[in-house]
């Protein structure tokens, strides 16, 4: 254990996870009470950030005690005490390069207080602002980013499914032979699969798509199934279908960029379940482009979020594209519609709700952070499906990055659980001009 140390935290940190406070081992958290008025303000609305603002405030309501301005109050065993700074602090060597009296600059100021304050323990700022972390390293304040939550290898984004060359061609023939498929044991590879992974095998005259079942032990083949008119156009989206289509995997992860085809899988392979499910839930959270609050569009609340919701509605026309305007398959899309059955909407929306015999699907989930996407899963009832998509490299939310988003702590924490499977799209399957956009804008 090193020495005890004093962490400043910043507002951004509390809206990112409302438990940040027993996150801190023995060491001592300062609050400027700057953070406190700037919570305020977040602390109304149905946003996952507004909760976090309100569950943080009932938080501190617990520990409050006189001690807090002065001696600091116990956050619990283990752990250190928790000091709000009252007033604003003097700080020449902030006020020097940054004169403007801003939020962050205030909190920049605390940090330098308690440094001047207490040379003998390090003082460090915790922002997942990296502007504020720059302005803080100019002036020789430490810093650093609020990392409970970040993802170390994110390598497994960069590469679609594991190829292994040089198999006896007599297993891949075994394989096309059985349909319950062959024990994992007689396979070089077992030590390193994980539930549910799908893999190409190659031997020298031929090659096999298939996937280890946890469930069986057994190695067997992915054939290429069609669903609700949509027919997977490589590998990849073979492999999409086989564990979309599973009812025993209850957690699926689909990666990729934009073109992959993750959400009209998805989509695809839960209207081709009807009969199993009660509901087919599609949502997506809203974060406005710019950070800049819904709230400035005209219209209702449905109205105000239309736009976002645009490319979901686009997904489900392309599967009615699939078929005449008069046939069954689109009837029962509007009928499914109009009853409820199928419902697209916003997720700020389905708080509070409980979802049983529901397949759900969570498109754009990068930009959610690890606590809104274990709130979303513990909400799951019986019989419910959880599909979460999206792009690790296009991060709307600002104090997001390509390790700390709850699409990539999910996959990092259930990688290894028999419910769970996740598939990487690598290949676009939308136009030319769409893929190379993508690769090199």
């Amino acid at each position: 254990m090193g020495a005890k140390k004093n962490f400043v935290i910043d507002t951004n940190v509390i809206l990112h996870d409302y438990n940040c406070l027993k996150n801190f081992q023995e060491n001592d958290i300062y609050l400027p009470i700057v953070v406190l008025e700037e919570l305020d303000k977040f602390k109304k609305g149905n946003e996952q950030i507004n909760f976090n603002a309100r569950e943080f405030v009932r938080e501190l309501d617990l520990i409050t005690d006189d001690n807090l301005f002065t001696k600091g109050a116990p956050l619990g065993e283990g752990l250190g005490r928790l000091f709000v700074v009252a007033g604003s602090v003097d700080s020449p060597r902030v006020h020097d390069s940054f004169p403007e009296r801003i939020p962050d600059h205030q909190i920049l100021s605390v940090v330098d207080w308690l440094t001047v304050k207490k040379p003998n323990m390090k003082s460090i700022l915790v922002t997942k602002d990296v502007n504020l972390r720059m302005k803080a390293r100019s002036i020789g304040l430490l810093c650093e980013d609020y990392i409970n939550d970040k993802v170390i290898n994110v390598d497994i984004f960069e590469k679609s499914n594991e190829v292994f060359e040089g198999v006896d061609p007599t297993l891949i023939d075994r394989i096309y032979s059985s349909k319950e498929g062959l024990d994992i044991s007689e396979f070089d590879f077992k030590d390193v699969i994980h539930p549910n992974e799908c893999f190409i095998l190659k031997s020298d005259r031929s090659s096999v798509l298939a996937r280890y079942n946890p469930f069986t032990h057994s190695v067997y083949r992915v054939n290429k199934t069609k669903n609700y008119g949509i027919e997977p156009r490589n590998a990849e989206q073979s492999f999409a279908f086989e564990v979309l289509n599973d009812p025993n995997i209850k957690l699926v992860a689909l990666t990729g960029k934009a073109g992959t085809g993750k959400t009209l899988l998805a989509l695809a392979a839960a209207l081709g379940k009807l009969t199993d499910y009660k509901q087919i839930l599609l949502a997506r959270p809203i974060v406005a482009l710019s950070n800049k609050d819904i709230g400035f569009l005209p219209g209702d609340a449905n109205e105000k979020v239309a736009p976002y919701m645009q490319p979901l509605f686009d997904n489900l026309n392309v599967i009615k594209h699939q078929f005449a305007s008069n046939s069954s398959e689109v009837k029962r899309l509007e009928d499914m519609q109009k009853s409820d059955q199928l419902v697209i909407e916003a997720l700020a929306f389905i708080r509070g709700r409980s979802l049983s015999e529901t397949y759900c699907i969570i498109d754009e989930a990068q930009n959610l952070t690890p606590h809104e996407i274990k709130t979303i899963i513990t909400r799951a009832g019986e019989g419910t499906k959880m599909v979460f998509t999206g792009d690790i490299q296009q991060i709307d939310q600002p104090y997001l990055d390509s390790q700390s988003n709850g699409l990539v702590y999910m996959i990092d924490r259930m990688r290894d659980q028999n419910l769970f499977a996740h598939v990487n799209l690598v290949k676009g399957e939308r136009s030319q001009l769409s893929e190379l956009a993508s690769n090199l804008m």
